[in-house]
């Protein structure tokens, strides 16, 4: 972990002194008590912090560039992987990733939004913000899906859809409406899991599942706070009063029943045990494949279909 959040300063501030002890010349002096100490205080101070975490504090932690990505997910749980481009009609997205793979013996399709870890990454993944051939390839994914009879895995983390000039001209609007069309038609077991941020129509494009999953320090929304900020005060700078009142945070859309289960991550979040992460998104992947499975492509449909018509009517 190379970025540090600013309220992990305290904690992080103990980790080096620990750091500092275990590899200075100790001098035939014996400082493990020490070192120990200053450990058990960083762990008490990292559990109490992270057991009430704020909704600006969520957001941070959603977006924080070590978490791990589509890329990453990819690599650990999908062998075989083969990835496909292009949406038959304009072009290449690179925000969008996806292809042919094995997940745990099972073929299946898997795609996702990809953020990218370092500079060029992102500029070349444009910030994991596709435009409309980006959910155009999506569509064409979902379809190989649903005609070949392939479960289909989707990996959300967008801060939503680009906002450019160019993507409006080539029909954004459309390309994710008919996306999400393609969600609610397509007849094999689906499931969708946010990793990190969820925004607006971009995200729900590719999460209209059958499970919808969250990580316990991912956010899910209408529209980014800062949008909303924009919208509702005229000012970005209202920013956290828009993420208080978003109801963005897993344990919130759970109660509301947007999402169906929250991913426990370690303690500290996904970016300080990100492998460990990935291997427990894996198995409620796994588990809910083997529920979903035995259903008729005809029942999945419409079951989903009306898990979206519902949502709302309790509230």
């Amino acid at each position: 972990m190379t970025y540090h959040l600013e309220f992990e300063k305290q904690i992080v501030e103990l980790e080096a002194k620990v750091l500092e002890l275990q590899t200075i010349d100790k001098g035939g002096v014996n400082l493990d008590d020490e070192i120990a100490r200053i450990r058990e205080k960083a762990e008490r101070i990292l559990v109490q912090t992270y057991s009430k975490l704020t909704p600006e504090q969520k957001v941070q932690v959603a977006r924080h560039p070590d978490r791990p990505n589509f890329s990453d997910y990819a690599k650990r749980l999908i062998r075989d992987f083969t990835p496909l481009a292009g949406d038959r009609a304009f072009g290449e997205d690179a925000a969008l990733l996806g292809g042919l793979g094995r997940f745990r013996g099972q073929s299946c399709v898997v795609l996702g939004q990809e953020r990218g870890h370092d500079t060029n990454a992102r500029i070349k993944h444009k910030f994991g913000m596709p435009r409309p051939e980006g959910y155009r390839k999506a569509q064409r994914l979902i379809a190989m899906g649903h005609q070949f009879n392939l479960p289909i895995i989707t990996l959300v983390d967008t801060s939503g859809a680009y906002p450019g000039i160019d993507a409006e001209e080539r029909g954004q609007a459309e390309a994710i409406a008919r996306s999400i069309e393609s969600c609610l038609r397509a007849e094999t077991p689906f499931v969708s899991v946010i990793i990190g941020e969820g925004g607006s129509g971009g995200a729900i494009a590719i999460a209209a599942a059958d499970r919808v999953f969250m990580l316990e320090h991912s956010i899910y929304s209408v529209i980014s706070p800062e949008g909303c900020a924009g919208i509702l005060w005229g000012n970005r700078a209202f920013a956290k009063e828009a993420m208080r009142a978003l109801k963005l945070t897993a344990q919130d859309l759970k109660q509301l029943g947007i999402i169906d289960s929250i991913i426990e991550e370690p303690m500290g979040g996904a970016h300080r045990e990100p492998e460990r992460t990935i291997d427990v998104v894996g198995d409620y992947i796994e588990k809910a494949l083997h529920e979903l499975s035995p259903l008729d492509g005809s029942v999945l449909k419409t079951r989903r279909r009306q898990k979206f018509l519902e949502m709302g009517h309790a509230v």
